[in-house]
């Protein structure tokens, strides 16, 4: 009897657990009479990852706190846990109660974790990309908005590439190695790109379709060109019209040229959502150039015209064409209406032109506008508000209100950023003292300033005026990115039939002060005062050698902008090789195998040997002009140089001595924005380099002198004149052209030309380079062979055009890198007989340029000669046989022509 009673005890409590075992929301417990528990325990159910005392900590329940069931604790403990996207499902149950105490339990489902991904039908770059896009990583939470949003990105991806038919599925499959993990599979299939079939426009009137679809920048048609299909169309509108209506002729075949024959060189057909958006305000802002105010898009769809094409029609309310009426100023007092209006530009009657109306008030590059105008006159508090007033059914008057206030006066000027450079040489390049007015223009030209300096990241430079309009005071502080502008030159070159290589170092930062204060020394050398110093050596063995070594300090004293360059050069030749090559080399000298027998030898003990020295030192002096503007600087330059030659038939005459004592002037501007990749500005220069008129001042005479004697002191005069111009176009094209012209004259006819300093046109520096050591001038011109431009001799005038279309693909300081396509031209001349400036020898071609801040500029170009040389006896026979080339650039110019 009493084991019975025992086991009906038992089971009874059974069943009270299981039905204490409830949800806290269920029918056990009424919303109508909530009871007041005191918690007697929380226990944690179906964790996998997750700690169990974090979770409590997350539900906002504790044990010992008093809690109304049901009540707002209750569903606000789920909400906190739900809101933490771990679970894939909670409950919280009462597990029992015993007296005023309940015992809770918090029963979740963890959701799963990622365990690894990976891709199908991607590449690896793609790949790469997509793993920074996605934002996926090993024990990430796996829900279903992750999974979606990770396929919205990679179909964005894709779409962003023209990609947008993309399938992409994710595949989520259980980790048999992990409890509760998951891969995820990402599969793609790209499939062709979708492009644009037709933009279609109605509604226009004043634009035609054409024209519409022009001013759409990034959204294009794909390329279609079918110029027969419909002929027979145009074939019956165009005879129609040729007797009845003339005057749409060009109409109609524009139209079919239109329609049939779509081109696309520079822009993809593919379609992007925040392009079109875009393109649509551009379209909307040439209607309100041409005085369409009121013009809007009023209806746009995209919707698919094929499997891979989609089609976009979009319809154009033109509205009224406006034009200005009256313009009225109000609030100023420095300058009077008329002035004002004037200096606007928009007269009454104007068709209406909200562009040039803000381009006039606010941001006019050459600075003409009214803005520009006092805040260039220290209005740093200037304030302009233009308002609209509708006047009529088709005019506008403006009512420009503005606010002067005081002038401001430049308080302090701070740097900043520049951690290499010493403050005093920013500083002392800055337009902007303490004291001054504030000029809007001023700080323009320092940011320039800073910019041609080569020292700093042109594109995160940036000033910081703080303005204080109590005192009527305004400090700048200008911040800059210091880049490695230092250069080290490794290079081997092929000319003259040797290899040459070249070793070399260009400080272009320099500190002279801090060589003996190592504790200053940013680095392993002295640095920050903005000197050059360079070191360089050529050679490839005992046949040739060459060194120079130069230092600039560009503020002579630390006061003024007067530089000083000093300099010393020395280099070898001899020549070597094989009798053939030399011959190549020297066509006309008279070589035979007797004399090349004698004096092939390279042994310095040989003392027979062919070949030619040349050092020289040399001193200059420059200075920035402010007149007539303060973009102009002069230099005078002074050297001496001395040439030997001994069997060496080159020149007139094969051995003897040569003395070049000379002195050289150059004015020059220089506007452009930046030294590596400029965009805007120009280049000109103008430089005449003469030696003392000997013959003036002696009774010799030249006639009876053998040619050793007669050029042993050179004298002669020589000009050269060049301009470059750098103008920006659109999409960061910018057009370079530039114009060179040069003439060597003499002072006595009796003495002849000076067999130096002439002028050889043709090839690249790379092939050129040993050619420099004789002291002559190589002016270089793509797609034809070294010299092969001039006669034997050389020349003493020359004429070339450059233009070239430059596109950069990197701006990065560490590498700037741009392509560009360019044509050249240019000829030279023994004398002015025959001389023609438009008888120039064209190429073309492609190429790129590199500039490393350690190796400096690198560039390879292919050229293609569009002209014969054969019309020149003068010019060597055996050049330019080929009718394209590959020309390298290493650390050199191309001439200074």
């Amino acid at each position: 009897m009493g084991k019975r009673l025992v086991m009906l005890w038992l089971m009874l409590l059974m069943v009270g657990v299981t039905l204490a075992q409830v949800r806290l929301s269920s029918s056990k417990f009424s919303y109508s009479s909530p009871r007041t528990f005191e918690i007697g325990g929380i226990t944690i159910e179906g964790t996998d990852n997750l700690d169990g005392s974090a979770i409590r900590l997350l539900s906002g329940l504790s044990v010992g706190e008093k809690i109304e069931i049901p009540g707002e604790q209750t569903a606000a403990a789920l909400k906190k846990l739900w809101k933490q996207d771990l679970f894939s499902d909670v409950q919280l149950l009462a597990d029992r109660i015993d007296g005023n105490k309940i015992y809770l339990i918090i029963r979740i489902k963890e959701r799963p974790r990622l365990s690894r991904f990976r891709f199908r039908g991607v590449s690896k770059g793609d790949a790469d990309d997509l793993r920074e896009k996605i934002n996926l990583y090993k024990e990430k939470i796996v829900t279903e908005n992750l999974i979606i949003s990770t396929k919205a990105k990679v179909y964005d991806f894709y779409a962003e590439k023209g990609f947008r038919a993309a399938d992409v599925n994710v595949i989520m499959e259980n980790d048999s190695l992990f409890r509760n993990h998951v891969i995820l599979t990402i599969r793609v299939d790209k499939k062709k790109k979708v492009k644009i079939k037709n933009i279609n426009v109605t509604g226009n009137e004043y634009f035609s379709k054409y024209r519409t679809r022009r001013s759409l920048k990034e959204t294009k048609e794909k390329t279609y060109f079918h110029p027969f299909m419909d002929l027979d169309t145009l074939s019956g509108t165009f005879l129609r019209n040729l007797f009845t209506n003339s005057d749409k002729l060009p109409y109609t075949v524009s139209h079919y040229v239109q329609d049939h024959m779509k081109i696309r060189l520079f822009k993809s057909s593919k379609f992007l959502e925040i392009n079109f958006d875009g393109d649509k305000d551009l379209i909307v802002a040439k209607y309100n150039q041409k005085g369409f105010r009121d013009a809007r898009i009023i209806r746009d769809s995209v919707y698919k015209s094929g499997e891979y094409t989609i089609d976009i029609d979009m319809e154009v309310s033109e509205g009224h064409r406006y034009y200005f009426r009256n313009i009225k100023w109000i609030g100023n007092t420095k300058y009077s209406s008329e002035f004002l209006t004037n200096l606007l530009g928009i007269k009454p009657g104007d068709t209406y032109d909200p562009i040039k109306l803000e381009t006039r008030l606010y941001m006019d590059q050459g600075g003409g506008d009214i803005t520009s105008l006092y805040m260039d006159n220290g209005y740093l508090f200037f304030q302009l508000d233009p308002v609209e007033i509708l006047a009529g059914k088709d005019s506008i008057d403006l009512e420009i209100r503005m606010y002067e206030g005081e002038q401001a006066r430049i308080n302090k000027v701070t740097v900043s950023g520049n951690t290499k450079t010493n403050d005093h040489v920013i500083l002392r390049e800055l337009r902007t003292r303490p004291g001054q007015l504030f000029s809007r223009a001023d700080i323009i030209r320092s940011q320039r300033e800073l910019s041609v300096l080569g020292f700093f990241d042109p594109e995160k430079m940036n000033v910081i005026p703080t303005t204080d309009p109590v005192n009527g005071t305004v400090d700048i502080e200008y911040v800059v990115e210091e880049k490695p502008n230092d250069q080290l030159t490794l290079q081997g070159g092929y000319g003259g039939g040797i290899l040459v290589a070249t070793v070399g170092v260009q400080f272009n930062n320099f500190s002279t002060s801090n060589i003996l204060k190592p504790n200053k020394w940013n680095g392993p050398l002295p640095t920050g005062d903005g000197q050059k110093l360079s070191i360089q050596f050529n050679t490839n063995g005992r046949q040739y050698q060459a060194a120079n070594v130069s230092f600039t300090e560009p503020w002579l004293g630390g006061k003024k902008p007067m530089s000083l360059t000093l300099g010393g050069f020395y280099s070898y030749f001899s020549f070597g090789g094989n009798l053939q090559s030399l011959k190549k080399y020297a066509p006309s000298a008279t070589i035979t195998e007797e004399f090349w027998g004698k004096t092939k030898g390279l042994s310095v003990f040989n003392v027979n040997r062919a070949f030619f020295e040349r050092r020289g030192i040399s001193a200059q002096i420059g200075s920035r002009l402010k007149w007539p503007d303060d973009y102009f600087t002069a230099f005078f330059e002074t050297s001496f140089q001395q040439y030997t030659l001994q069997n060496y038939n080159q020149f007139f005459f094969a051995t003897g001595q040569a003395f070049n004592l000379f002195g050289k002037l150059k004015i020059a501007r220089s506007s452009i924005d930046q030294t590596i990749f400029p965009t805007m500005g120009s280049d000109l220069s103008f430089s005449v380099q003469f030696t003392p008129p000997y013959s003036l001042f002696n009774d010799k005479n030249y006639q009876e002198l053998d040619l050793a004697d007669r050029f042993k002191w050179l004298e002669y005069h020589k000009w050269k004149l060049t301009g470059a111009y750098y103008n920006k176009l659109v999409d960061k094209f910018v057009l370079f052209t530039k114009i060179g012209f040069g003439v060597v004259g003499l002072y006595d006819r009796q003495i002849g030309m000076v067999p130096f300093e002439r002028f050889y046109l043709g090839g690249d520096p790379f092939s050129n380079n040993v050619n420099q050591l004789d002291s002559r001038e190589i002016i270089s011109l793509r797609g034809y062979d070294a010299n092969g431009l001039s006669p034997e001799f050389g020349a003493t005038l020359i004429n070339k055009f450059t233009m070239e279309l430059r596109y950069p693909f990197s701006l990065n300081p560490s590498a700037t890198i741009y392509g560009l396509a360019f044509a050249e031209a240019g000829n030279s001349w023994s004398s002015f007989d025959g001389y023609n400036p438009l008888d120039v020898y064209r190429s073309t071609g492609l190429g790129v340029r590199i500039f490393l801040p350690m190796f400096g500029l690198l560039g390879v170009d292919w050229g293609y000669r569009l002209d014969n040389t054969s019309d020149r006896p003068d010019f060597n026979p055996n050049l330019n046989t080929q009718r394209s080339r590959f020309h390298f650039t290493l650390g050199y110019q191309f001439g200074e022509l």
